[in-house]
């Protein structure tokens, strides 16, 4: 599964907001019924994981964590503990809770960025600029396509 592309939508008073009908369709065709969101760890934005693609990411979490270690366990509880499982309505609508809305900075604009096997989430604003200057973009990305992979 694979989301790409971007596209903006707009939040109601309530926090609900249309899942764009691309992504919806990805979600459809490989039978995911759930979401999960939570807040990025580098990012100002929300991530909503497929079910699927949120149990690879916790099995190769956990597969790197000792149960045996508190600040393993600690770490591990704070990642799995700040989620919202999400699922749409038959408009094809979610609900962002406030305090997701808050940590992320949204008012009422976003955009869902694809982003391979999750979808982000940004408030409008922030997104307005470029991540990077196209200067650094090529210059980073023309690094990294000429590093031998080992």
């Amino acid at each position: 599964m694979r989301f790409l592309g971007n596209s903006e939508a707009k939040t109601d008073v309530k926090g609900r907001v249309f899942l764009p009908a691309i992504f919806r369709k990805q979600l459809q065709m490989f039978a995911e019924e759930y979401l999960i969101m939570r807040k990025d760890i580098f990012q100002s934005c929300l991530v909503l994981y497929p079910e699927s693609a949120w149990n690879e990411q916790m099995n190769q979490l956990r597969d790197r964590l000792n149960r045996w270690d508190p600040k393993h366990q600690a770490l591990f509880r704070q990642f799995v503990s700040d989620v919202e499982i999400v699922s749409l309505d038959n408009n094809g609508r979610f609900l962002i809770p406030k305090r997701y809305m808050r940590l992320a900075s949204i008012e009422q604009d976003v955009r869902f960025i694809g982003m391979d096997n999750t979808i982000e989430i940004w408030a409008k604003e922030i997104v307005e600029k470029p991540f990077m200057n196209p200067e650094e973009f090529k210059k980073e990305l023309i690094e990294i396509m000429n590093t031998p992979t080992v």
